[in-house]
């Protein structure tokens, strides 16, 4: 049942934000706040926990300042004890908060201005690797409502995380960029905007078409209530963009079914055409000669990464894919498998022991088969930089490796692909009896968030689930190489098919 929060809501930083996005999407979150789009994912979760050591950390670099230390839903009590501390006048505030113009803002660093000037500069942390276009309105509504509350506000700063930086050395793990120009410039549309959303949630929910604002900057969270899709839509055509999505619609075709048989499509796109009007899968006559590079033996590689906000290990930046758990299916001479693996489960440097695992894997296969191979490729540089006495065994292993993907995207479609390539779609309509939902993990992000919960968190755990964390990302790991041995079995058996199977 919808809330009655419009007749008296505010504002805060992030609902303008929303409502900047799409007013339906603001009216949503206000009047259904405990909607189930709204819960976060894990991987968001763990997004919002990175985020929080990042503001944290960020002022270390902005020494001196009082931290206004109450939780962030306590709004009126976090002004309260913004407004006594100010009367204190210290260098800096953190995570102060500040409510005027029917509206909160909460400012990660507000910083007194230099030589002990009466006016203060707001900092914005931001635990991405550069300056956004969307974190221009997010400085701008913070300056507008401290001018609103009385505060004289001279200028404004984006903090980000800075990609050149490399661990050990953290002192230069932020780079402090000066906004003031271009938040000054979209503060002139604040109080509009603020006024027109205020106006909005106390009425009825509002009729917003849907179009390119839906995905843009953020992914909304409601998408799927307005995207009300029919089967095979046109937005699923592979890698479409919106633009053109709306661009069909306003013609009048809404599915793959209502495209003119004379459109100029991409050779992809006419592939899934042809095979989800016919009903059939569709492979290329090309595919036995794209098969021809995959000669044994063979090894079918998959790596499972973590990427860290703020680095631990020696020669690591921000954000930067790590690779921590492998899972290799190898080949015999007598044709059967044989299957290794190796998992990072506390917090030292995985690289070393995982190097060595992989290089004892690999090391007697002709080909290494992977599935988007450039992650593979990168996964071997890094540790190649990270473990230089293994460097020339796993530059090797990188010149060894075969793509999938792009054998199956050029030559091969099927109408459950659904417009992807992913590997969790391919598979199930490629090999039926073997997919994901079986695993307590079958995702990539949720393997990457478990997977730093198992190395940094695991010691807090009980045995039992550890080991079953432990045995799940297992697990998760496996079904990707030997979904490679499966699919390749597929593609082979496709090769000189005179009857392709009905879908």
């Amino acid at each position: 049942m919808p809330s009655h929060a419009g007749a008296s809501a505010k504002l805060s930083k992030s609902r303008f934000l929303s409502g900047l996005q799409c007013h339906k999407q603001l009216w949503w979150r206000v009047h259904e706040p405990e909607a189930a789009e709204l819960t976060p994912t894990k991987a968001l979760q763990n997004l919002f926990a990175q985020g929080a050591q990042v503001g944290e950390r960020a002022r270390r670099y902005v020494p001196g300042g009082e931290l206004i230390d109450l939780p962030f839903y306590q709004l009126d009590n976090k002004v309260a004890a913004t407004r006594e501390s100010l009367r204190r006048d210290p260098p800096a505030l953190y995570e102060a908060a500040f409510l005027a113009d029917d509206t909160y803002a909460a400012v990660d660093i507000l910083e007194r201005g230099p030589g002990g000037a009466r006016g203060y500069g707001v900092i914005e942390v931001k635990a991405s690797n550069s300056l956004k276009p969307e974190h221009i309105p997010d400085v701008a509504v913070q300056v507008h409502v401290l001018r609103q509350g009385g505060l004289s506000v001279e200028r404004a700063e984006v903090m980000h995380l800075n990609p050149d930086c490399r661990h050990p050395d953290l002192s230069k793990l932020f780079v402090r960029e000066d906004v003031t120009a271009a938040v000054e410039g979209a503060l002139l549309g604040v109080p509009d905007q603020i006024a027109a959303q205020l106006r909005m949630l106390g009425g009825p929910l509002p009729d917003v078409p849907i179009g390119e604002h839906c995905t843009k900057p953020y992914d909304c969270p409601f998408l799927d209530r307005c995207w009300k899709l029919p089967q095979h839509h046109v937005s699923t055509l592979y890698r479409i963009e919106r633009r053109k999505v709306l661009e069909y619609e306003a013609d009048g075709y809404a599915t793959i079914y209502d495209l003119p048989t004379d459109l100029e499509l991409s050779a992809i796109h006419a592939r899934q055409v042809q095979a989800v009007t016919s009903g059939r899968l569709v492979a290329q006559p090309a595919l036995a000669g794209a098969l021809t590079g995959f000669d044994g033996p063979l090894a079918f590689l998959d790596f499972e990464t973590v990427a860290l906000a703020i680095p631990r290990y020696a020669g690591c930046r921000p954000w930067e894919n790590m690779p921590v758990q492998f899972s290799c299916h190898t080949q015999g001479r007598s044709g059967k498998y044989v299957h290794h693996e190796w998992i990072a489960d506390g917090p030292e440097d995985p690289r070393p022991a995982l190097a060595e695992a992989v290089v004892r894997a690999c090391g007697g296969a002709r080909h290494v088969v992977a599935y988007y191979a450039s992650f593979e490729r990168e996964c071997l540089k890094q540790l190649a930089q990270a473990v230089p006495d293994l460097a020339r065994e796993l530059h090797a292993i990188g010149a060894k490796l075969v793509d999938l993907l792009p054998v199956i995207r050029n030559n091969v479609y099927h109408p459950d692909f659904g417009g992807s390539f992913s590997i969790k779609h391919v598979l199930p309509a490629l090999v039926p009896s073997l997919a994901y939902g079986d695993l307590e993990i079958n995702e990539g992000e949720t393997a990457s968030v478990e997977l730093q919960r198992l190395m940094f968190d695991g010691g807090e755990m009980r045995l039992q689930e550890r080991a079953r964390l432990r045995q799940a990302l297992l697990s998760y790991c496996e079904r990707d190489s030997w979904a490679m041995v499966k699919l390749l079995e597929r593609l082979r058996g496709l090769v000189g098919a005179e009857q392709l199977e009905l879908f």
